[in-house]
């Protein structure tokens, strides 16, 4: 399947220098409709307003995590079917059995590059 490059992506992490890494892997995938929050509830109030074709989100934010971010979502029904990629920094086994368990599309380990990201949501979408 053919990914759609003018799908919006929401990028969720509270170091804003992660966002502007991902930010500009994804520009160099060529998606271009790029949002980003700074922490779950953040991304959750944007979500409810706009629908997203992808939510990349960290782990690891405060006050509300990505895992948690990720639960909310696949808990609503109208956010429910969002993809979702989990990043962090680290690769716990089973922080990864969790975020399978939640429902996430697909995990990556920090640090990473365009190709990894590109395989990740390709993958992400063949569900």
């Amino acid at each position: 399947m053919a990914l759609d490059l003018q799908m919006p992506v929401l990028v969720v992490d509270d170091y804003k220098t992660m966002i502007r890494i991902i930010r500009n892997l994804l520009k160099q995938l060529g998606f271009e409709d790029i949002d980003d929050a700074a922490d779950g509830t953040e991304a959750l109030e944007k979500m409810k307003q706009r629908r997203y074709g992808l939510v990349i989100s960290d782990w690891n934010m405060e006050p509300m995590t990505g895992y948690e971010l990720l639960k909310q979502v696949r808990a609503d029904g109208s956010l429910s079917k969002t993809p979702f990629i989990m990043v962090t920094a680290e690769s716990k086994t089973e922080n990864v059995i969790a975020a399978k368990k939640a429902g996430v599309n697909n995990y990556i380990v920090k640090p990473f590059n365009a190709q990894t990201l590109k395989g990740k949501i390709e993958a992400g979408f063949s569900d």
